[in-house]
């Protein structure tokens, strides 16, 4: 089962981040722009904890595993920090230009979609992490949980800009995806070890 979760996360996570960059693209919004990014990071964690997964149910061992996924987290890691200092950038320089971001119906569905997606594929992911006993997809979970966040923020920056008119919005849900994604970083260049 787990691995099947994996690879619906991937799919999913590649259908967001196509949907994510064109709608942001359109919208010329920051924050769905940085969405879009930031399933692309997502897909490639994923596809590292299936290699692992994988490599585990055919026996390799212990050491290869976790020199190779080590090497990944760093990866992982690294582009976390430059999604973090791409959105930062952007964010201000929205904000200090005053640009007003076109409304993103595509964009309010795609982050309302995650917001109600991502929180039950992370608890079936928790649920078959405790079968079989992994930390890694336990660890995965938790980053497929705290997408959850950055769906919200997203949210909340599109509707704000589209309802009340609050151009500010975007750029400013952008700023607040900061945090997460230089916890992510830090979490990824230790090794993904908490």
């Amino acid at each position: 089962m787990a691995p099947w979760l994996v690879v619906g996360t991937m799919v999913y996570n590649a259908i967001e981040s196509v949907i994510g960059l064109w709608s942001g693209v359109r919208a010329d919004s920051v924050a769905l722009v940085g969405f879009g990014l930031d399933s692309i990071i997502e897909l490639l964690a994923a596809a590292a904890l299936l290699w692992r997964l994988v490599a585990e149910s055919r026996g390799a061992p212990p050491e290869a595993i976790e020199a190779r996924e080590h090497a990944v987290h760093r990866f992982v890691g690294v582009t976390f920090f430059g999604l973090a200092l791409y959105v930062a950038t952007e964010a201000a320089w929205t904000l200090w230009r005053a640009e007003r971001p076109e409304i993103s119906p595509v964009g309010i569905a795609l982050a309302a979609a995650s917001l109600t997606i991502m929180p039950l594929v992370a608890w079936g992911k928790l649920r078959a992490a405790d079968e079989i006993g992994s930390a890694a997809l336990r660890a995965e979970a938790r980053e497929t949980l705290a997408c959850s966040y950055l769906s919200f923020t997203l949210l909340f920056g599109l509707i704000g800009n589209a309802a009340a008119g609050w151009w500010w919005a975007d750029p400013f849900a952008a700023m607040l995806m900061i945090p997460w994604l230089i916890r992510e970083g830090r979490e990824g260049w230790k090794g993904g070890h908490d």
